[in-house]
C-alpha cells in the first residue's frame, strides 16, 4: 500500500488518516484499514469484487470525522491479507470465519456492517450466521440471498424481457458462468493487463443501459471477457471514482497473487448453499438492513425485476434507497451513500 493512497491528500489534508493494520491467526491474516476514534462505535466496510480496503475511503473518513471507528478489511485473496491456492478457501463460511477473527481482534462489541457487491454477500452471511456481531446491515449493489449466492439462484430471478432464455440462458450472470466453465482462461485474460482491466472494469453507470443486454451477458458467445484478444483494451482510468493514487495502489494490490484468489469466490456455489443451509431461521434476518440500489446498474439493480424479492422475505426490517448510479456506487455517489447511511443510522438509533 503505498503512503499517498493513505495520506488522506486525495481527499484533504483535513481529514481523519487511515492507519495500515495487520491481524493473524493461525489459520489467516487480515490486513486493513483503521480511521477514526479506538473507543468510538464500530463500523465496519467490506469490499467486493475486484476490489479493495481503499474503495472505502470517502466513507471511512466522513464516519471517522463523525465519531465511528472505522475498519475496512483487504477480503481474502486481496491485497495484504492471506490468499491460498485451493479454490475452497474461498467459500463464504471460509470469508465469514475470517470477519469473525477480525471481530474479535476489535474487541468483539456489536458493529454496523457494510457491504458491496460480494461484500453485501459476506456481510448478509456474517448476520445470518453470526448476529450477535452485528447491530445493523448495509447492503450495496448487492441483494441477500438467505438460500446461498449461487448462480442457480440468481439465474432463477433473471428479467426474461431483457434476457430471453433462448438467447440469453444465464442472462446477466454468464460471467458468473464462465468463471466456472472457463476458470483457466478467464484469471489468462484479467491478469495479462491489470491496470487496464481494472480501469475498464470501474466506469460510471448510464441511464441508457437500463433496460438494455448487458455486455456481461455475452462473455461465453464472446469467447472471454475480452474475445478473441484475450486482454483488456487500453483505457485510462475515471478519475472521478478513484483517486489518482488510490487508482494506483489498487492496481498494485493484484501485483502479488493476480486474480486468481478473486475469481475464486465465483466457483463455490455446492459449499455456500450448504452453509447458508446452517443458518438458524433459514437465514432470516430481524436486525435492521438497508439496502442501496444504483438505479443503473446492469447486473445488480432490484428495480423493476424480482432480484430483491428473497431479501424482502427474509429481512424483518428492510429499509430501502435507490440512487442514480451504476455498481460502483461507494464511489460513483459518495456523499449520496453516505448520507443515505447516515441518515439510516439515525433512523434506527444505531
Amino acid at each position: 500500500m503505498c503512503a499517498a493512497a493513505l495520506s488522506g491528500t486525495a481527499w484533504g489534508a483535513s481529514t481523519p488518516p487511515l492507519s495500515s493494520r495487520t491481524v493473524s491467526t493461525d489459520r489467516h491474516t487480515t490486513h486493513y484499514l483503521e480511521s477514526g476514534p479506538a473507543d468510538g462505535p464500530l463500523i465496519v466496510f467490506v469490499h467486493g469484487f475486484p476490489s479493495s480496503s481503499l474503495i472505502w475511503r470517502a466513507q471511512m473518513e466522513a464516519f471517522a470525522a463523525e465519531g465511528w471507528r472505522c475498519i475496512a478489511p483487504d477480503m481474502r485473496g486481496y491485497g495484504g491479507s492471506s490468499a491460498p491456492l485451493a479454490k475452497d478457501a474461498y467459500a463464504m463460511k471460509e470469508i465469514v470465519k475470517d470477519m469473525a477473527e477480525l471481530h474479535d481482534h476489535l474487541g468483539g462489541n456489536p458493529a454496523v456492517w457494510v457491504g458491496h457487491d460480494w461484500g453485501s454477500i459476506v456481510v448478509g452471511s456474517l448476520a445470518a450466521h453470526e448476529t450477535k456481531r452485528c447491530s445493523g446491515v448495509v447492503l450495496t449493489s448487492w441483494a441477500y440471498f438467505p438460500q446461498g449466492n449461487s448462480l442457480d439462484t440468481l439465474v432463477s430471478l433473471v428479467d426474461r424481457d431483457i434476457y430471453p432464455a433462448d438467447a440469453y440462458p444465464d442472462g446477466q450472470w454468464d460471467y458468473a458462468r464462465y468463471y466456472n466453465t472457463h476458470f483457466d482462461q478467464a484469471i489468462a485474460d484479467l491478469d495479462t493487463d491489470k491496470a487496464a482491466y481494472l480501469a475498464s472494469a470501474y466506469r460510471s453507470g448510464s441511464p441508457a443501459s437500463v433496460g438494455t443486454v448487458s455486455p456481461m451477458a455475452k462473455v461465453t458467445r464472446n469467447g472471454g471477457r475480452f474475445g478473441a484478444a484475450h486482454r483488456a483494451p487500453p483505457r485510462q482510468p475515471d478519475p472521478a471514482l478513484w483517486p489518482v493514487a488510490d487508482f494506483e495502489a489498487l492496481v498494485k494490490s493484484f501485483d502479488a497473487h493476480g486474480f486468481r484468489p478473486p475469481c475464486s469466490w465465483y466457483v463455490n456455489d455446492k459449499a455456500n448453499i450448504a452453509y447458508a443451509g446452517e443458518a438458524p431461521d433459514e437465514g432470516r434476518l430481524s436486525l435492521p438492513v438497508l439496502f442501496v440500489n444504483g438505479d443503473y446498474d446492469q447486473i445488480c439493480s432490484i428495480l423493476g425485476n424480482r432480484q430483491g424479492d428473497p431479501m424482502r422475505a427474509a429481512c424483518r426490517d428492510l429499509s430501502f434507497v435507490s440512487l442514480p448510479s451504476g455498481h460502483w456506487l461507494p464511489l460513483e455517489r459518495k456523499a449520496e451513500h453516505i448520507r443515505a447511511i447516515r441518515d439510516w443510522l439515525d433512523r434506527k438509533n444505531l
